[in-house]
């Protein structure tokens, strides 16, 4: 599992207070930097090997400005050319949102899935987990 932390600006914030429902997708793509770096080692984008297939977000809890968050994530499942990752944020030991995002291992010039290599299966099973 991977950890990241979060401190919530000001502009994430809505009109009744708390962090805008957008934000989190934003806050889940920072937190899965470690995984991107499995596949691309320097984060290169001319030399990246992921898409994104899928993303949802559950809101179960509220979350508020001025108070550190902390997005766990780990990986759910493992197929032949796709994984799902599943991403928590957590406020005050409270679980406030949801996410899975379903990655997808791309070849960008022949514009197709590619399985996952031995290598990025063996990575990835370290961080798999059922619930966090």
């Amino acid at each position: 599992m991977f950890i990241e932390k979060v401190m919530p600006r000001f502009s994430e914030t809505d009109a009744l207070g708390h962090i805008n429902n957008t934000v989190l997708p934003v806050w889940f793509e920072v937190a899965r930097g470690p995984i991107f770096k499995f596949f691309t080692p320097d984060l290169n984008p001319h030399d990246w090997k992921l898409i994104i297939a899928k993303v949802e977000v559950s809101f179960v809890g509220e979350l508020f400005y001025g108070h550190e968050v902390t997005v766990k994530t780990s990986v759910e499942h493992i197929g032949t050319s796709s994984f799902t990752l599943r991403q928590e944020a957590w406020q005050h030991d409270k679980c406030c949102a949801i996410g899975k995002a379903v990655m997808v291992r791309y070849d960008f010039i022949a514009k197709s899935k590619q399985a996952l290599s031995i290598d990025e299966k063996a990575a990835l099973n370290e961080h798999i987990t059922a619930e966090l």
